[in-house]
């Protein structure tokens, strides 16, 4: 089942529920391009590969490319997303949870871009929602245990893979290009990060748009009365535009998380932001092929830390780790708190 084009135009007229759930979801992955996306090209545009504005057009073009081959030839991190929660029931009242959820996702997200910490908008869309399907459903009845376990696994292999493949990658780039001439190999590699941004960028589409698109489907089924489609068609125009919102959001507020993902976690040489990129594109090609939702950010951040750390360990920032680390332990129970009361607040007074 899919919505055309023309449907949807013709709801935001029509159904005020659909436009309140449409301008929510908008604004939650606006927010993911302001503090999610940056982390594709912070390394190149930190190590002055490319500029910041022509990064971000490189972002736009590559996370809509990545949102559209990667749904056709796999969308299941789109449906473990829409199978996570349960928002059956009276489609009114699931409607409502929703658009709780996502303003507990933009507010929480909010304060963390607001403070310059790259928090996860992968780790706080599932919580929000998870946390409104609770209070929707009265209990864990609204969580699908099944689905929701890719979501931790999916965090321990971003964790540990990502660490390790950036700790392999650079250490391989090294042993290769070892005698190599300097000025030579640093034109190479500033090249070479521009193609790894571009990959990373792309790889952020393919796993981030899947996880936004598969929300705002759930929200338009909802909106029409249908509580128990189960399975679904991601159209073209949703894709463009879930890739457009999230270009501008990181047109808009990105360099603060390129600042502090790029700059002030690991200083890095242009061959080691490229072999993060690679590795961290690696990492989220492998999660997204397999269907298993894993957050960019952490990916990414893992990715750094393991290049720093090949070099020495008092080469990565500690202290900027663990504020990240710290972001994403509470991102769970406190987006998903949120979204719970939220919740139970919206249905009360809507």
């Amino acid at each position: 089942m899919t919505i055309s084009f023309i449907d949807f135009i013709y709801g935001l007229t029509h159904n005020i529920p659909l436009l309140i759930t449409v301008i929510l979801t908008l604004g939650v992955i606006l927010v993911n391009g302001w503090t999610d996306a940056p982390n594709a090209i912070a390394t190149c545009v930190s190590t002055r590969a490319i500029t910041p504005k022509a990064a971000i057009l490189m972002a736009a073009v590559f996370n809509f490319l990545g949102v559209f081959v990667m749904t056709i030839i796999n969308a299941n991190v789109a449906e473990t997303i829409y199978n996570m929660v349960d928002f059956g029931g009276d489609s009114g009242e699931a409607l409502i949870a929703l658009c709780a959820a996502l303003f507990a996702i933009v507010l929480w997200s909010t304060a963390a871009w607001y403070f310059g910490i790259p928090t996860s908008e992968s780790h706080a869309l599932i919580a929000g929602i998870s946390g409104a399907a609770i209070a929707l459903q009265g209990g864990l009845k609204g969580i699908n245990g099944n689905e929701w376990m890719k979501v931790i696994y999916g965090l321990v292999l971003s964790t540990i893979l990502g660490f390790a493949l950036g700790w392999i990658t650079v250490k391989t780039v090294e042993f290769l290009f070892k005698g190599f001439d300097r000025k030579k190999t640093s034109e190479f590699f500033n090249d070479a990060q521009v193609l790894g941004g571009a990959a990373m960028a792309f790889m952020h589409g393919a796993q981030d748009g899947q996880k936004f698109m598969g929300v705002f489907m759930l929200g338009m089924f909802l909106a029409r009365g249908e509580a128990n489609v189960n399975n679904f068609i991601i159209p073209i125009w949703l894709m463009v535009l879930s890739s457009a919102v999230m270009a501008l959001g990181t047109s808009i507020g990105g360099y603060k998380i390129i600042k502090a993902v790029g700059m002030d976690m690991v200083k890095l040489e242009k061959y080691q932001g490229f072999s993060a990129d690679l590795a961290g594109a690696g990492c989220l090609l492998i999660s997204s092929v397999v269907g298993m939702p894993v957050s960019t950010t952490h990916t990414k951040t893992t990715a750094i830390m393991g290049v720093g750390a090949a070099k020495r360990l008092s080469s990565v920032n500690w202290g900027v780790v663990k504020e990240m680390v710290l972001t994403w332990v509470l991102t769970f129970p406190g987006c998903g708190v949120i979204g719970f009361f939220m919740a139970k607040l919206f249905i009360q007074v809507f």
